[in-house]
């Protein structure tokens, strides 16, 4: 039984078992109504240490300070938002040119410290964690102590085990809250973890196991999904027969079910108790790899970008933090799986290095029903929730009826993430769900955390619908043009680039730089190329266009697809997808997809792979190439049939 319990139900420090229904911890009462953002008032009240910034004294100042002067400002956050082992020397020493990003040289700290140590010195029974499990009304409330322990056990289990500073462990479980202590963990004694996310295939999994050679991986004996069991360690066992490295299976009980057990296997809670509640904390450089995190990539051969210490670190909390107003005793609702860099930088690192009360998100928006997660917002009493536009387009369809039914106003902020939201998705996510009074901020991505968003702003700044809008602190976007010119006047679009490295950002591809540099800094020498196309507005705000790899230039008009795409206001196309083909007259030509009922093909985190869709409508369908993300196989079959009866009836006319 204690065996059993351990990381799913509450421990404290001494090792008594706490049952899940435990109210010790609970989270201090939280303001309703009206945001906390900054009214105006003195800007060090906002950001403290804007004392050291001479002449910021607004929002445009304080942003100003970010890129003109940033050794002044990031040193003075890294110095006051980060516990140090030993202080830094230099701030940066970066170089797009040459392909090379440092920051925050000669520091060493240990992240796990960061995210926990330290709060438990200070409030241990300041709830850390809410495991919203897939049974709803079954929540499980973590506390900064018990969170430390189950981590520092499992860190001593590791360490047992033979993992050492530097070891890849691969991390294959559903979101809870021994899947964030095996991260902290590896974090703690200086192993390198990477999160693969509990839907992929085995054949995706053996690919990223043996990309980052791995010889431990950590799982579950089944997941639970949307009120489905997924055999989770059956995956990963077929997955290991073709990783002759990996020498341990640390497997975890999600349910009760027993799962057979070979001389691979080790049974983690019955081994964690063995361990003692104390885990000396390992001294680690700024620079030092903190994860890998594999994506597809364009080619289908999965690329980990590593992420370090201190300015991945640094860069999630602060952005976690004035991206959506957090304050200390808000409940913070990320609703994205821990497997993708979301669930890393807002459920786990940018949280708790701030020292808040993070949700766990088990289930799916749709179960047992589509008022799923307005239900745990009014049972938790979420005061951010931040959710991707495929959810809420989804949710969209269900009308307001759901939504309506349950008591919203604990919130303050609501947040996009993932995609552009289209028009009608972020009216009726600010109109209905936020009932007029939340701002919806509609973050815009790259390499690790928010760098373009509409908050934080000054008070008062207008949010458009659908816009990313503004750069965070320390971000420096510019547009280029196709001969690799910088566009200095608003009102054009162009290739949206970075001119500056930031401390957030990928350092590298994992074992494999050359490629980092031909994706991120070969492109526009100087720049790091983000990939996607953007217009700025008259006023400056950014827009996002699309994927310029999935730009359609249709008789030298070039088309972004996320424009196109915003088809989605009408209320007959609950979604579409939006590709080129190529056509002899015009160069290209349009291929809309997408309806009320036809589906469309999509990963497991639910974004479309349009690379599916290109290669059935240029007649290619027995290359399709790696379809282990796919989450319903179906779906293409449908799609092929309807392209096939589509022809058929053309070449009837």
């Amino acid at each position: 039984q204690i065996g059993r319990s351990l990381g799913w139900g509450q421990i404290n420090l001494a090792g008594n078992l706490l049952h899940s229904t435990s109210k010790q911890g609970q989270v201090s009462d939280r303001t309703k109504g009206k945001s906390r953002a900054w009214s105006g008032g003195p800007l060090t009240a906002y950001m403290p240490e804007a004392v050291a910034f001479a002449g910021s004294r607004d929002h445009p100042g304080l942003y100003k300070v970010s890129v003109e002067h940033v050794d002044e400002f990031w040193g003075a956050l890294g110095r006051s938002r980060l516990m140090w082992i030993n202080p830094f020397h230099s701030v940066k020493d970066c170089n797009l040119q040459q392909g090379w990003v440092s920051w925050f040289l000669g520091g060493q700290l240990n992240v796990a410290v960061n995210c926990l140590d330290r709060h438990v010195h200070t409030a241990p029974n300041k709830v850390a964690l809410i495991w919203e499990k897939d049974e709803p009304g079954k929540e499980v409330r973590v506390t900064y102590r018990e969170l430390l322990e189950l981590t520092c056990r499992l860190g001593n289990t590791l360490k047992r085990q033979g993992v050492k500073r530097g070891d890849r462990v691969t991390i294959y479980m559903p979101p809870c809250p021994l899947a964030v202590a095996s991260m902290l963990a590896c974090a703690r004694i200086g192993a390198v973890h990477t999160v693969v996310f509990a839907g992929f295939s085995s054949e995706a999994l053996a690919d990223r196991i043996r990309d980052a050679q791995s010889e431990t991986v950590i799982t579950v004996n089944q997941g639970l999904r949307g009120g489905k069991v997924i055999e989770l360690k059956q995956t990963v066992d077929q997955a290991v027969r073709a990783c002759p490295l990996v020498k341990r299976v640390l497997v975890s009980m999600r349910t009760e079910q027993k799962v057979p057990m070979s001389e691979l296997h080790v049974p983690l809670e019955e081994e964690m108790m063995k361990e003692d509640v104390c885990c000396e904390p390992a001294v680690m450089e700024s620079e030092d790899l903190l994860f890998l995190l594999y994506t597809s990539g364009s080619t289908g051969k999965p690329k980990g970008l590593v992420h370090s210490q201190a300015g991945y670190l640094l860069y999630t909390a602060i952005t976690h933090k004035y991206v959506f107003d957090y304050h200390d005793g808000d409940i913070f609702g990320c609703v994205a799986d821990i497997g993708w860099i979301t669930g890393h930088s807002y459920v786990v690192y940018g949280p708790l290095c701030n020292g808040g009360t993070t949700v766990l998100f088990e289930s799916t928006p749709v179960y047992p029903n589509p008022g799923r997660y307005w239900e745990t917002v009014e049972r938790l009493r979420i005061n951010q929730f931040y959710g991707a536009p495929t959810a809420i387009r989804l949710l969209l369809r269900y009308g307001d009826e759901w939504v309506k039914r349950y008591d919203r106003s604990s919130l303050k902020t609501l947040g996009s993430v993932g995609e552009p939201i289209n028009t009608e998705a972020w009216e009726w996510y600010f109109n209905v769900v936020g009932d007029a009074r939340c701002p919806v901020v509609d973050t815009w991505w790259q390499t690790g955390g928010i760098c373009i968003s509409p908050r934080p702003s000054s008070p008062g700044d207008e949010i458009l619908p659908g816009m990313a809008m503004r750069p965070f602190f320390g971000i420096s976007p510019a547009l280029l043009d196709d001969k690799g010119n910088i566009l200095t006047q608003n009102n054009v679009s162009g290739a949206l680039c970075i001119s500056q490295a930031w401390p957030g950002m990928a350092r590298t591809i994992y074992n494999d730089h050359k490629r980092f540099l031909e994706t991120y800094l070969m492109p526009y020498p100087g720049f790091f190329f983000t990939g996607d196309g953007a217009y700025r507005t008259s006023q400056g705000y950014y827009q996002l266009t699309g994927r310029l790899d999935d730009v359609i230039n249709v008789s030298g008009h070039r088309l972004g697809t996320a424009e196109l795409e915003d088809i989605n206001q009408h209320r007959a196309v609950a979604e579409s997808a939006v590709i080129g083909f190529p056509h002899e007259i015009k160069g290209e030509g349009l291929v809309v997809g997408g309806g009320v009922t036809k589906r469309l093909p999509k990963t497991r985190s639910g974004k479309i792979m349009r690379r599916v869709l290109k290669k059935i409508v240029e007649d290619k369908a027995d290359e399709l190439g790696d379809l282990t993300t796919l989450d319903d196989h179906e779906a293409v079959e449908e799609i092929i049939e309807g392209h096939k009866r589509l022809l058929q009836e053309e070449q009837g006319q």
